[in-house]
């Protein structure tokens, strides 16, 4: 799990240690310590931390003026209003994106904006190695769609068009997109869109993907030079996080070096691509 999340109940970013405790102070923790030892308890013990440790994660277009850890950290959410550098637009959306995970019953949600420390490089160093991980065991990743009306289409929405959000649609198991008024989108019965037939037509014309790979992606080398392809009409407002933000599609590990070319970015990468697959028609994607 990320190192911290928000309280969708209090308004508070917590570390690991405020997440144990506020699981330590829960009803269903005492009710298990208070069960009899026998073949049930693992199974019990498994929902329970299913259901206390369940997050959600926001995918969305950064604007300006987004909510940062200084931010956030030591204050309730709810009740932050906007301020020199802390836009309104972008403070609705963390706050919405943080009741509408807890109106489908998780105690814990996740926003890159907030939730690291981007002034250490160690931790932006594993955040970006464990990106793909943290979408991949969410329970719900919330994608808002700022530029998309509940009767539109997502085939141009710019969020198509961003580096990162290509590596959170195929982590995630179940998406929800989100029009701008916060309402969902189309179907508001369905409790996952990659399982929503229309959806997936929708999301295959505007990725180019296929639905197999939208449905249930692995990362790793099969079929490199396509897995390139996808990424290649989207762009970074950081150069190298071209780069950066494939690490997780193809399961790789490498020093994040902000202030390299994205060129040495991109081959670092197509390096070990090359090597694992043994595929050169990479080089022309």
């Amino acid at each position: 799990m990320p190192p911290r999340l928000l309280h969708t109940q209090s308004g508070e970013l917590c570390n690991r240690d405020a997440q144990l405790s506020k699981f330590k102070n829960s009803p269903q923790y005492k009710r298990l310590l208070s069960s009899p030892n026998n073949q049930q308890l693992e199974a019990e013990i498994k929902a329970v931390v299913s259901e206390c440790f369940g997050y959600a994660t926001l995918s969305h277009r950064w604007g300006s003026g987004e909510p940062l850890l200084r931010d956030v950290e030591g204050k309730n959410i709810y009740d932050l209003r906007p301020t020199h550098g802390l836009e309104k637009h972008s403070l609705e959306k963390l706050q919405n994106f943080c009741v509408r995970a807890l109106e489908r019953k998780f105690q814990w949600a996740w926003s890159d904006t907030c939730c690291i420390n981007k002034d250490s490089s160690t931790e932006l160093q594993e955040a970006i190695g464990s990106m793909f991980s943290w979408y991949h065991r969410s329970s719900l990743t919330i994608v808002y769609l700022a530029d998309v009306a509940r009767t539109g289409s997502l085939v141009n929405s710019d969020w198509f068009k961003r580096g990162w959000t290509l590596q959170e649609l195929l982590a995630s198991n179940t998406v929800l997109f989100y029009a701008p008024d916060w309402s969902l989108y189309v179907n508001g019965d369905v409790a996952n869109h990659k399982t929503d037939a229309a959806i997936l037509e929708e999301l295959c014309k505007a990725t180019q993907i296929s639905e197999r790979h939208l449905r249930n992606f692995r990362p790793g080398m099969e079929d490199a030079r396509s897995r390139l392809c996808w990424a290649s009409h989207r762009r970074t407002t950081r150069p190298e996080d071209v780069a950066y933000s494939l690490f997780g599609i193809f399961e790789v590990h490498l020093p994040v070096m902000y202030g390299e070319t994205a060129q040495n970015a991109l081959g670092r990468l197509l390096e070990v691509i090359i090597s694992r697959s043994g595929d050169v028609s990479v080089l022309d994607w």
